[in-house]
């Protein structure tokens, strides 16, 4: 019997009806339109159950994307879309009208803000108290030292709130593959100190971009082991980064193949956890009927 595996960072985009600013600086091989039944094989190979899709840009017509590629595949449990958090009333909306879509969680993208202490606004701790109560959980890009500070604090304000760092919080891998180990602490203490609040959560994603084109398992895997001490594999899921991976060289079997191997060292139980139970367990993702 196969355990629930949930690929917890998979995106889907389709930039001829939606605006990603981000765009405007990627590598055209990004700019065309993805779909989730382009990894489909690649999913069955690693027995991976289900994904769980993350918005891209912070407007509704992505997150409705996502939610039509929800509805169009099977493989799609749930959708961690965007509302406008610092306008709580018009976020509460938003969710009433997706009340029967498989939402399981908000992201937003504070690095993006203009505004470092955005997270920290009146506004958005307010928007924070209505996904506590709605049971939904958040997703942060913390990119900085600082951000995952903010996602420190905000848990703590927050105690019955899941806050998910996505990507890590971006470990400086190609600072460290350049010797550069002064910013490499910087980051391992500003992810042990998110960690020591229970109810933050780290994905393994995006590791292969954090370390550069031609990354190895080796590469990653310092940011993989910090993780698990830091967090242990119960506050731990793992995520593809696809299609963004694509700009590391990196397919979705290789990200996928190579952060497999960067968990060796794990047991069963541990790898079971990482690679699936954890995200079914945050996102609250029904358990699959497994084979007989």
């Amino acid at each position: 019997m196969p355990y629930d595996v949930v690929d917890a960072h998979l995106q889907a985009w389709d930039p001829e009806t939606v605006h990603y600013p981000w765009m405007a600086h990627d590598p055209a091989l990004l700019q065309r339109t993805y779909r989730v039944d382009e990894v489909g094989g690649a999913l069955h190979e690693h027995h991976v159950d289900g994904v769980v899709l993350v918005q891209s840009a912070d407007n509704r017509a992505d997150s409705e994307h996502l939610l039509f590629q929800a509805l169009c595949s099977p493989h799609v449990l749930g959708v961690v879309a965007w509302v406008p958090l610092d306008h709580p009333e018009d976020a509460a909306t938003q969710l009433d009208h997706w009340r029967a879509e498989p939402v399981v969680g908000i992201s937003h993208h504070v690095d993006r803000e203009a505004d470092p202490q955005w997270l920290l606004r009146d506004a958005v701790g307010e928007g924070l108290t209505m996904l506590t109560e709605r049971r939904l959980v958040l997703d942060v890009p913390a990119t900085t030292p600082a951000l995952l500070a903010h996602v420190a604090t905000v848990a703590d304000r927050h105690p019955k709130l899941t806050v998910v760092v996505d990507h890590l919080g971006a470990p400086p891998l190609a600072a460290l593959r350049a010797g550069d180990t002064t910013t490499w602490r910087a980051w391992c203490d500003a992810l042990h100190r998110a960690a020591d609040v229970p109810n933050v959560v780290a994905k393994l994603a995006g590791l292969g971009r954090a370390a550069g084109p031609g990354w190895t398992v080796d590469d990653v895997r310092p940011a993989v082991d910090h993780a698990l001490d830091a967090f242990g594999p119960d506050r731990l899921m793992a995520g593809s980064d696809w299609p963004t991976a694509l700009d590391a060289h990196g397919s979705w079997h290789e990200v996928w193949g190579g952060l497999r191997a960067a968990l060796g060292d794990l047991g069963d139980h541990g790898v079971a956890q990482v690679l699936g139970r954890t995200a079914v367990e945050v996102y609250g993702i029904p358990p699959l009927v497994p084979e007989r």
